[in-house]
């Protein structure tokens, strides 16, 4: 009897999530659709269609093809990227509050970003695949500096000291960075600048391609660890009892994090928030179970930077803000909202 209604329990929550995919698929859809209509040339719905089966004028063609297009796929990925990272951070860390953000992650990132933008245009050819190396390289110096930080000879892995020493860490590269930027010439500047506040500022196809590999590679990978983040979110001494590999899945696990979150920051820059409420709001729409849950947070995350995008390039016509302004907007209520309801 009672195997009965545990199946037909799972068969209520796989609906569940099937539904809730399928919906926030529509939702990514018509966002998409949305935002190629958006923008200081505005193109009706009609003009879009006709561009995209080559019947647009040049000018058309290239607006659709060379600047909104690339933007807005770009969005969908940094989007996924970003979630899933924060989601994978908030396992590992047992803590709801955790993402690559508050852990320092996506400024270490920055700072080799920053590095490499001081003594090397971000515009010379081949930069453009070099970026996200470099930040993954700066990014996972950090999550290193953090991991020993926050580990304990006789008490091992302590989630809650790697909160602390994310933000105490985070600060301090946020400091250096400022400091660099001092010595920055004017343009070195605005582009910095624009970047920490999270201007998705690539807009051509060479970003796209330039951020695609990282996530067809680690964006399956983590879905495939998916049982082993369910153990590790158990606990230490429950996942070691489960038959969990605790150190070696957890180091897999947080450098795919690493990865996801650089590149997504190289090409996106300083968006945050993101790998915080992404996650959470999934959680709440099919529970916490990680097989459902990373694939959740990714269209989450997905449709929340789509959004956030569209709106920085239309409230303000035909001026535009940084996307990063736009997803702080609705990220710091939603954060203070959540510690608020901490323990």
């Amino acid at each position: 009897m009672n195997g009965i209604y545990v199946s037909a329990v799972e068969q209520r929550r796989r609906r569940r999530a099937v539904l809730v995919m399928t919906t926030l698929a529509v939702l990514i859809i018509v966002s998409f659709i949305i935002s190629m209509n958006t923008g200081f040339i505005r193109l009706s719905p009609l003009d879009v269609v006709k561009t995209l089966f080559g019947m647009g004028t040049e000018k058309q063609e290239l607006i659709l093809f060379s600047f909104r297009l690339p933007r807005i796929v770009i969005s969908v990925l940094i989007g996924a990227g970003f979630a899933v990272s924060g989601c994978i951070i908030q396992g590992l860390s047992r803590n709801p509050l955790a993402d690559p953000g508050l852990l320092g992650i996506n400024a270490g990132a920055g700072l080799a970003v920053v590095l490499f933008v001081s003594f090397y245009p971000a515009s010379e050819k081949g930069s453009i695949f070099l970026m996200p190396l470099l930040a993954l390289v700066g990014a996972a110096l950090t999550a290193l500096l953090i991991y020993v930080l926050s580990y304990r000879r006789h008490h091992g892995f302590m989630p809650t000291r790697m909160i602390l020493a994310g933000i105490a860490v985070a600060a301090g590269i946020s400091a250096a960075m400022i400091i660099l930027t001092i010595r920055l010439d004017p343009t070195q500047y605005q582009f910095v600048s624009v970047w920490l506040a999270g201007s998705i500022w690539g807009t051509n196809w060479k970003y796209v391609l330039a951020l695609l590999p990282w996530l067809i590679v680690l964006l399956p990978f983590v879905f495939y660890k998916a049982k082993a983040l369910n153990a590790l979110n158990l606990g230490e001494q429950l996942a070691v009892g489960l038959g969990t590999r605790v150190n070696k899945e957890r180091a897999w696990l947080l450098a795919a994090a690493v990865g996801l979150a650089a590149s997504s920051v190289a090409v996106g820059g300083g968006i945050g928030f993101v790998g915080l409420i992404a996650p959470h709001l999934a959680r709440r729409l099919v529970g916490p179970h990680h097989q459902v849950l990373l694939p959740a947070s990714a269209f989450v995350g997905a449709l929340l930077v789509i959004v956030a995008d569209t709106l920085a390039r239309w409230a303000f016509q035909p001026s535009e803000i940084p996307t990063g302004i736009v997803v702080a907007v609705i990220g710091a209520p939603y954060f203070l909202y959540l510690l608020s309801r901490s323990k």
